[in-house]
Protein backbone atom coordinates (compact mmCIF):
# COMPACT_ATOMS: atom_id res chain seq x y z
CA UNK A 1 0.00 0.00 0.00
CA UNK A 2 1.33 3.87 -0.75
CA UNK A 3 1.33 5.90 2.37
CA UNK A 4 -2.09 7.63 2.33
CA UNK A 5 -3.95 3.97 2.25
CA UNK A 6 -1.19 2.63 4.61
CA UNK A 7 -2.35 5.19 7.24
CA UNK A 8 -6.18 4.84 6.63
CA UNK A 9 -6.09 1.46 6.90
CA UNK A 10 -3.32 0.45 9.51
CA UNK A 11 -3.86 -1.77 12.05
CA UNK A 12 -8.22 -1.67 11.35
CA UNK A 13 -10.26 -3.98 10.64
CA UNK A 14 -14.04 -4.10 10.57
CA UNK A 15 -15.79 -5.53 14.25
CA UNK A 16 -16.77 -8.96 13.73
CA UNK A 17 -19.73 -8.64 16.01
CA UNK A 18 -20.95 -5.77 14.85
CA UNK A 19 -19.47 -4.96 11.61
CA UNK A 20 -18.37 -1.26 13.25
CA UNK A 21 -15.59 -0.02 10.75
CA UNK A 22 -14.05 1.87 13.28
CA UNK A 23 -12.41 -0.06 15.95
CA UNK A 24 -14.68 -0.27 19.27
CA UNK A 25 -12.78 0.94 22.46
CA UNK A 26 -12.79 -2.15 24.71
CA UNK A 27 -13.03 -0.19 28.31
CA UNK A 28 -12.55 -3.27 30.32
CA UNK A 29 -9.90 -4.68 33.33
CA UNK A 30 -10.42 -8.07 32.63
CA UNK A 31 -11.43 -11.22 29.94
CA UNK A 32 -13.91 -13.77 31.06
CA UNK A 33 -12.75 -17.44 30.91
CA UNK A 34 -13.54 -20.90 29.30
CA UNK A 35 -11.44 -22.35 32.04
CA UNK A 36 -8.25 -21.78 33.64
CA UNK A 37 -5.89 -20.90 30.94
CA UNK A 38 -8.75 -21.08 27.98
CA UNK A 39 -9.37 -17.49 26.70
CA UNK A 40 -9.81 -16.14 23.10
CA UNK A 41 -6.36 -14.23 23.80
CA UNK A 42 -7.21 -11.89 26.01
CA UNK A 43 -6.06 -12.20 30.06
CA UNK A 44 -5.89 -8.84 32.00
CA UNK A 45 -5.85 -5.62 30.36
CA UNK A 46 -2.59 -4.76 31.26
CA UNK A 47 -1.39 -7.20 29.73
CA UNK A 48 -3.60 -7.26 26.56
CA UNK A 49 -6.12 -4.90 24.95
CA UNK A 50 -8.37 -5.02 21.74
CA UNK A 51 -7.97 -1.89 21.09
CA UNK A 52 -3.80 -1.22 21.84
CA UNK A 53 -3.42 -4.23 20.01
CA UNK A 54 -5.30 -2.68 16.74
CA UNK A 55 -2.99 0.76 17.67
CA UNK A 56 0.04 -2.18 17.71
CA UNK A 57 -0.48 -3.62 14.93
CA UNK A 58 -0.91 -0.28 13.24
CA UNK A 59 2.12 1.14 14.74
CA UNK A 60 4.24 -1.95 13.01
CA UNK A 61 2.42 -0.96 10.10
CA UNK A 62 3.44 2.60 9.16
CA UNK A 63 6.87 2.28 10.70
CA UNK A 64 7.69 -0.62 8.25
CA UNK A 65 8.06 -3.34 11.13
CA UNK A 66 6.91 -6.14 12.25
CA UNK A 67 5.64 -5.39 16.04
CA UNK A 68 4.71 -2.87 17.77
CA UNK A 69 4.03 -1.84 21.25
CA UNK A 70 2.14 0.94 22.65
CA UNK A 71 3.27 2.59 26.54
CA UNK A 72 1.41 5.05 28.50
CA UNK A 73 3.94 7.97 27.27
CA UNK A 74 7.06 8.58 25.42
CA UNK A 75 9.01 8.74 28.41
CA UNK A 76 7.76 5.58 29.42
CA UNK A 77 8.94 3.84 25.92
CA UNK A 78 12.22 5.24 26.62
CA UNK A 79 11.96 3.71 29.84
CA UNK A 80 11.57 0.33 28.52
CA UNK A 81 14.56 0.28 25.92
CA UNK A 82 16.60 1.70 28.64
CA UNK A 83 15.56 -1.45 30.89
CA UNK A 84 16.75 -3.61 28.43
CA UNK A 85 20.48 -3.10 30.10
CA UNK A 86 22.07 -4.08 33.04
CA UNK A 87 24.40 -2.18 35.24
CA UNK A 88 28.13 -1.28 33.95
CA UNK A 89 26.35 -1.13 30.64
CA UNK A 90 27.02 2.10 28.14
CA UNK A 91 25.06 3.73 26.08
CA UNK A 92 26.07 6.53 23.50
CA UNK A 93 23.32 9.31 23.11
CA UNK A 94 23.00 12.69 21.26
CA UNK A 95 24.04 15.78 22.88
CA UNK A 96 21.63 17.41 21.84
CA UNK A 97 18.20 15.65 22.65
CA UNK A 98 14.85 15.75 24.57
CA UNK A 99 15.45 17.32 27.67
CA UNK A 100 13.00 14.75 29.31
CA UNK A 101 15.26 12.04 28.03
CA UNK A 102 18.27 13.91 29.21
CA UNK A 103 16.83 13.78 32.60
CA UNK A 104 15.75 10.32 32.41
CA UNK A 105 18.93 9.47 31.19
CA UNK A 106 21.00 11.31 34.16
CA UNK A 107 18.61 11.51 37.32
CA UNK A 108 17.28 8.01 36.97
CA UNK A 109 18.96 5.46 35.25
CA UNK A 110 22.75 6.56 35.98
CA UNK A 111 22.38 5.88 39.43
CA UNK A 112 21.71 2.15 38.81
CA UNK A 113 24.84 2.01 37.16
CA UNK A 114 24.01 2.39 33.41
CA UNK A 115 26.65 5.11 32.07
CA UNK A 116 25.74 7.62 29.38
CA UNK A 117 28.14 9.10 26.54
CA UNK A 118 27.00 12.41 25.49
CA UNK A 119 28.21 13.07 21.52
CA UNK A 120 27.48 14.66 18.84
CA UNK A 121 25.89 12.02 16.50
CA UNK A 122 25.86 14.70 13.45
CA UNK A 123 29.88 13.66 13.05
CA UNK A 124 29.60 9.56 12.63
CA UNK A 125 33.32 9.71 13.74
CA UNK A 126 32.21 11.04 17.13
CA UNK A 127 30.19 8.49 17.42
CA UNK A 128 32.72 5.51 16.47
CA UNK A 129 35.49 7.00 18.74
CA UNK A 130 32.55 6.70 22.08
CA UNK A 131 32.47 2.97 21.38
CA UNK A 132 34.30 0.52 23.85
CA UNK A 133 33.31 -3.10 24.79
CA UNK A 134 30.77 -1.86 27.37
CA UNK A 135 28.42 -0.03 24.83
CA UNK A 136 24.80 -1.72 24.53
CA UNK A 137 22.38 1.34 22.88
CA UNK A 138 23.23 3.95 20.82
CA UNK A 139 20.42 6.52 21.02
CA UNK A 140 19.89 9.27 18.37
CA UNK A 141 17.15 11.95 17.37
CA UNK A 142 16.72 13.48 13.85
CA UNK A 143 15.97 15.96 13.48
CA UNK A 144 16.39 17.07 17.03
CA UNK A 145 14.91 18.80 19.34
CA UNK A 146 15.03 22.10 19.28
CA UNK A 147 18.28 22.23 17.14
CA UNK A 148 17.16 20.64 14.20
CA UNK A 149 20.46 18.85 13.73
CA UNK A 150 20.58 15.62 11.15
CA UNK A 151 22.19 12.68 11.97
CA UNK A 152 22.96 9.55 9.18
CA UNK A 153 20.93 6.67 10.65
CA UNK A 154 21.95 4.43 7.86
CA UNK A 155 26.36 5.36 8.94
CA UNK A 156 25.12 5.02 12.80
CA UNK A 157 23.37 1.60 12.34
CA UNK A 158 26.61 -0.07 10.45
CA UNK A 159 28.24 1.74 13.82
CA UNK A 160 26.09 -0.07 16.17
CA UNK A 161 25.79 -3.82 13.79
CA UNK A 162 30.19 -3.80 14.07
CA UNK A 163 30.14 -2.72 18.35
CA UNK A 164 26.85 -5.22 18.39
CA UNK A 165 24.63 -2.68 20.08
CA UNK A 166 21.55 -2.00 19.27
CA UNK A 167 20.43 1.03 17.67
CA UNK A 168 17.18 2.85 18.51
CA UNK A 169 15.66 6.57 16.85
CA UNK A 170 13.67 8.85 18.25
CA UNK A 171 12.14 9.28 15.26
CA UNK A 172 8.84 11.70 16.73
CA UNK A 173 10.07 15.10 14.99
CA UNK A 174 9.73 13.55 11.27
CA UNK A 175 7.16 10.71 12.14
CA UNK A 176 6.67 7.95 9.88
CA UNK A 177 5.04 10.01 7.13
CA UNK A 178 8.78 11.34 6.70
CA UNK A 179 11.43 9.33 7.59
CA UNK A 180 11.68 5.33 8.56
CA UNK A 181 14.57 4.38 10.38
CA UNK A 182 13.87 0.55 10.25
CA UNK A 183 14.34 0.89 6.61
CA UNK A 184 17.67 2.20 7.45
CA UNK A 185 19.15 -0.18 10.05
CA UNK A 186 17.76 0.88 12.92
CA UNK A 187 16.72 -1.90 15.93
CA UNK A 188 14.01 -0.06 17.47
CA UNK A 189 12.04 3.21 16.87
CA UNK A 190 10.94 5.41 19.08
CA UNK A 191 7.50 7.73 19.24
CA UNK A 192 6.05 10.26 21.18
CA UNK A 193 2.82 9.49 19.95
CA UNK A 194 1.22 12.56 21.91
CA UNK A 195 3.43 14.55 19.00
CA UNK A 196 2.11 13.84 15.29
CA UNK A 197 0.77 10.78 15.63
CA UNK A 198 -2.16 11.32 18.13
CA UNK A 199 -2.31 14.76 16.07
CA UNK A 200 -4.58 16.37 17.79
CA UNK A 201 -2.97 17.62 21.36
CA UNK A 202 -5.54 15.19 23.25
CA UNK A 203 -3.83 12.24 24.26
CA UNK A 204 -0.46 11.15 25.85
CA UNK A 205 0.99 8.17 24.34
CA UNK A 206 4.51 6.79 23.09
CA UNK A 207 5.45 3.63 20.75
CA UNK A 208 8.28 1.36 20.26
CA UNK A 209 8.54 -0.78 16.92
CA UNK A 210 10.98 -3.25 16.28
CA UNK A 211 11.38 -6.01 13.71
CA UNK A 212 13.68 -8.87 15.97
CA UNK A 213 10.74 -11.17 17.45
CA UNK A 214 13.47 -11.99 20.47
CA UNK A 215 13.57 -8.15 21.24
CA UNK A 216 10.29 -7.72 20.90
CA UNK A 217 9.76 -10.76 23.69
CA UNK A 218 12.00 -8.71 25.37
CA UNK A 219 10.64 -5.34 25.51
CA UNK A 220 6.55 -6.82 25.92
CA UNK A 221 8.16 -8.14 28.82
CA UNK A 222 9.02 -5.18 30.30
CA UNK A 223 5.71 -3.26 29.13
CA UNK A 224 3.47 -5.89 30.91
CA UNK A 225 5.67 -6.25 34.29
CA UNK A 226 6.43 -2.61 34.45
CA UNK A 227 2.88 -1.66 33.27
CA UNK A 228 3.37 1.62 31.84
CA UNK A 229 0.43 0.65 29.40
CA UNK A 230 -2.00 3.33 27.75
CA UNK A 231 -6.24 3.17 28.13
CA UNK A 232 -8.41 1.95 25.49
CA UNK A 233 -9.59 5.59 24.84
CA UNK A 234 -6.23 6.70 24.43
CA UNK A 235 -5.57 4.12 21.81
CA UNK A 236 -8.72 4.61 19.97
CA UNK A 237 -7.74 8.81 19.96
CA UNK A 238 -4.06 8.04 18.43
CA UNK A 239 -5.47 5.19 16.07
CA UNK A 240 -8.00 8.05 14.63
CA UNK A 241 -4.77 9.78 14.36
CA UNK A 242 -3.25 8.13 12.12
CA UNK A 243 -5.75 8.11 9.93
CA UNK A 244 -5.19 12.02 8.58
CA UNK A 245 -1.13 11.59 9.17
CA UNK A 246 -0.46 12.01 5.58
CA UNK A 247 -2.95 15.37 4.88
CA UNK A 248 -1.49 16.40 8.29
CA UNK A 249 2.17 16.26 7.51
CA UNK A 250 1.78 17.91 3.91
CA UNK A 251 0.35 20.45 5.32
CA UNK A 252 2.90 20.94 8.11
CA UNK A 253 5.84 20.76 5.82
CA UNK A 254 4.13 23.50 3.34
CA UNK A 255 3.70 25.98 6.03
CA UNK A 256 7.02 25.31 7.68
CA UNK A 257 8.75 25.61 4.58
CA UNK A 258 7.23 29.22 3.66
CA UNK A 259 7.15 30.36 8.14
CA UNK A 260 11.16 29.44 7.85
CA UNK A 261 11.82 31.02 4.63
CA UNK A 262 9.30 33.98 6.02
CA UNK A 263 11.38 34.39 9.23
CA UNK A 264 14.95 34.09 7.18
CA UNK A 265 14.61 37.05 5.61
CA UNK A 266 13.13 38.75 8.47
CA UNK A 267 15.01 42.08 9.41
CA UNK A 268 14.93 41.42 13.42
CA UNK A 269 15.44 37.41 13.05
CA UNK A 270 19.13 36.68 13.59
CA UNK A 271 19.59 32.57 12.92
CA UNK A 272 16.91 30.18 11.94
CA UNK A 273 17.00 26.73 12.56
CA UNK A 274 15.58 23.97 9.96
CA UNK A 275 16.77 21.30 8.11
CA UNK A 276 15.16 22.38 5.03
CA UNK A 277 17.64 25.02 3.99
CA UNK A 278 20.07 23.98 1.46
CA UNK A 279 23.02 25.05 3.48
CA UNK A 280 21.74 23.48 6.88
CA UNK A 281 24.78 21.62 7.81
CA UNK A 282 22.24 18.02 7.49
CA UNK A 283 20.72 19.23 4.22
CA UNK A 284 22.39 16.26 1.89
CA UNK A 285 21.84 13.56 4.96
CA UNK A 286 18.13 14.95 5.65
CA UNK A 287 17.17 14.78 1.50
CA UNK A 288 18.71 11.42 1.30
CA UNK A 289 16.80 9.94 4.62
CA UNK A 290 13.16 11.81 4.56
CA UNK A 291 10.76 12.75 2.59
CA UNK A 292 10.37 16.09 3.39
CA UNK A 293 11.81 18.99 6.48
CA UNK A 294 8.69 18.91 8.64
CA UNK A 295 6.97 22.10 10.61
CA UNK A 296 9.44 22.28 13.54
CA UNK A 297 12.08 24.90 13.54
CA UNK A 298 13.56 27.18 16.14
CA UNK A 299 15.32 31.14 15.67
CA UNK A 300 16.83 33.47 17.88
CA UNK A 301 16.56 37.31 17.40
CA UNK A 302 19.30 39.81 16.54
CA UNK A 303 18.21 41.37 19.64
CA UNK A 304 19.17 38.16 21.34
CA UNK A 305 18.33 39.32 24.88
CA UNK A 306 16.03 36.64 26.94
CA UNK A 307 13.68 39.70 27.65
CA UNK A 308 13.01 40.11 24.00
CA UNK A 309 12.74 36.50 23.06
CA UNK A 310 9.77 36.19 26.54
CA UNK A 311 7.99 39.33 25.06
CA UNK A 312 7.54 37.51 21.22
CA UNK A 313 6.68 34.34 22.90
CA UNK A 314 3.94 36.61 25.16
CA UNK A 315 3.07 38.47 21.89
CA UNK A 316 1.44 35.74 19.71
CA UNK A 317 -2.32 35.43 19.05
CA UNK A 318 -2.66 32.33 17.15
CA UNK A 319 0.65 30.62 18.35
CA UNK A 320 -0.29 29.02 21.75
CA UNK A 321 2.64 29.27 24.28
CA UNK A 322 2.76 25.96 25.72
CA UNK A 323 4.92 22.78 25.84
CA UNK A 324 4.54 19.80 23.33
CA UNK A 325 4.51 19.84 19.43
CA UNK A 326 2.66 18.31 16.66
CA UNK A 327 -0.95 19.24 17.01
CA UNK A 328 -2.85 20.82 14.29
CA UNK A 329 -2.46 24.00 15.69
CA UNK A 330 0.42 25.83 16.26
CA UNK A 331 2.79 26.27 19.55
CA UNK A 332 5.42 28.67 20.05
CA UNK A 333 8.01 27.04 23.27
CA UNK A 334 10.65 28.37 25.20
CA UNK A 335 13.22 25.47 25.35
CA UNK A 336 15.70 26.83 28.16
CA UNK A 337 12.57 27.29 30.65
CA UNK A 338 10.25 24.68 29.64
CA UNK A 339 10.98 21.19 27.23
CA UNK A 340 15.25 21.62 28.02
CA UNK A 341 14.83 23.34 31.60
CA UNK A 342 16.36 19.99 33.12
CA UNK A 343 19.12 20.15 31.00
CA UNK A 344 22.00 21.94 32.85
CA UNK A 345 22.55 25.68 31.40
CA UNK A 346 26.27 25.35 30.89
CA UNK A 347 25.44 21.69 28.81
CA UNK A 348 22.27 23.49 26.92
CA UNK A 349 24.86 26.96 25.92
CA UNK A 350 27.61 24.36 25.22
CA UNK A 351 25.61 22.78 22.63
CA UNK A 352 23.94 25.98 21.07
CA UNK A 353 20.63 25.99 22.68
CA UNK A 354 20.37 29.50 23.80
CA UNK A 355 18.37 31.17 26.55
CA UNK A 356 16.78 33.23 24.48
CA UNK A 357 16.06 30.03 21.23
CA UNK A 358 12.46 30.12 20.29
CA UNK A 359 11.09 26.72 19.19
CA UNK A 360 8.22 26.93 16.56
CA UNK A 361 5.20 23.48 15.69
CA UNK A 362 4.10 24.97 13.08
CA UNK A 363 0.24 23.69 12.49
CA UNK A 364 -1.96 23.39 9.82
CA UNK A 365 -4.07 26.84 9.57
CA UNK A 366 -3.65 28.74 7.19
CA UNK A 367 -0.08 29.81 6.83
CA UNK A 368 -1.06 33.58 6.04
CA UNK A 369 -2.28 34.01 9.23
CA UNK A 370 0.49 31.96 11.08
CA UNK A 371 2.94 34.26 9.57
CA UNK A 372 1.11 37.76 10.32
CA UNK A 373 1.01 36.44 13.80
CA UNK A 374 4.71 35.70 14.03
CA UNK A 375 5.30 38.99 12.15
CA UNK A 376 3.50 41.17 14.57
CA UNK A 377 4.36 39.37 17.83
CA UNK A 378 8.20 40.19 16.73
CA UNK A 379 7.40 43.83 16.13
Amino acid sequence: MKLATKYIHAGTEPDPSTGAIMTPIYQTSTYVQEAPGVNKGFEYARSQNPTRKALEEAYAQIENGKFGLAFSSGVAATDAVIKLLSPGDEVIAANDMYGGTYRLFTKVFEKFGIQFKYVDTTNVDHVAAAISAKTKLIWIETPTNPLMNITDIAAVAAIAKKAGALLCVDNTFASPYLQNPLDLGADIVMHSATKYLGGHSDVIQGCLVMNDAELREKLYFIQKSCGAVPGPMDCFLVLRGIKTLHVRMQRHCENGEKMANFLRNHPKVQKVYWCGFTDHPGYAVASKQMRGFGGMMSFTLKDDSVENAKRVLSSTHVFALAESLGGVESLINHPASMTHASIPREERIKNGLSDSLIRLSVGIEDIDDLIADIDQAIG
